[in-house]
């Protein structure tokens, strides 16, 4: 079955796709053990720190080059690989605009953090673009699933944008107090921007159709679970009257 839907991967391929995976899944348990990635609430100030501003720009900024690169890397491939290019580079091209235009910050990022989420953006960008790149000539998945990823990245990045613009309103320029964030899925959960998220890597994983592709997909799924998690933790001891109806992730689920 997985035959079916993935091709077949190579025992590197699987080696870099069962790390990638494990490394996610740690990261996401160490924060709900406290041991969090030192950005937006969860910002450390005692630490070496950028602006958050800054620090955002500059996890996004390789991931979008490695996209944009690819295309000048690898100019020849099926239409799957023109998908999966234009998917990556849009999603870290939109990330991007939305730090210079659209947040407004009002902290400071952990160096150290920054660091790391930059190497794993890239990372995992550039290993996806390069995969891709070693199924040209392969024979398809029996179970073709490109089009339905491009309707699930497309609902994946807008709704993660308009979550992402209703948290910009919350805030007046240069205040640096949270409240409880209001409408869309706000209503339901307090992290529809992770939920939209990981719709959107679902649908990059179900665009290219690799295995590595699929552990990239799950891991965030995995980080981002957890870290919705303690958002919902976080709001709960910061606000007396924050609904309790209101899920992490999941409406009335999780």
């Amino acid at each position: 079955m997985l035959l079916q839907i993935v091709f077949p991967p190579t025992l590197l391929h699987t080696a870099a796709s069962v790390f990638t995976l494990i490394s996610m899944a740690i990261l996401g348990l160490l924060e709900t053990g406290g041991i969090h990635l030192q950005y937006s609430k969860f910002s450390n100030t005692t630490r070496i720190n950028v602006p958050s501003r800054v620090g955002m720009f500059l996890i996004y900024a390789p991931a979008f080059l490695a996209g944009l690169a690819s295309f000048w890397l690898f100019p020849h491939g099926d239409v799957r690989f023109l998908f999966l290019k234009s998917a990556i580079t849009i999603h870290f091209f939109k990330r991007i605009l939305e730090v210079l235009f659209v947040h407004k910050f009002s902290g400071v990022m952990g160096l150290e953090s920054t660091i790391v989420i930059l190497g794993t953006y890239f990372t995992l960008s550039s290993i996806m673009i390069y995969a891709q790149q070693l199924t040209q000539g392969l024979p398809e998945p029996s179970i073709d699933l490109k089009y339905p990823g491009i309707v699930l990245f497309l609902i994946g990045i807008s709704g993660n944008f308009y979550h992402h613009y209703l948290l910009s309103k919350l805030r007046a320029k240069g205040s640096k107090d949270y409240k409880i964030p209001r409408g869309g899925l706000f209503e339901l959960v307090i992290c529809p921007h992770y939920l939209f998220e990981i719709l959107g890597f679902l649908g990059m994983s179900l665009i290219s159709q690799t295995l590595y592709s699929f552990s990239v997909s799950l891991g965030s799924a995995m980080y981002l679970t957890c870290r919705s998690y303690v958002s919902r933790r976080w709001y709960l001891s910061k606000f007396e009257d924050f609904p309790k109806q209101v899920k992490a992730l999941i409406p009335y689920v999780f």
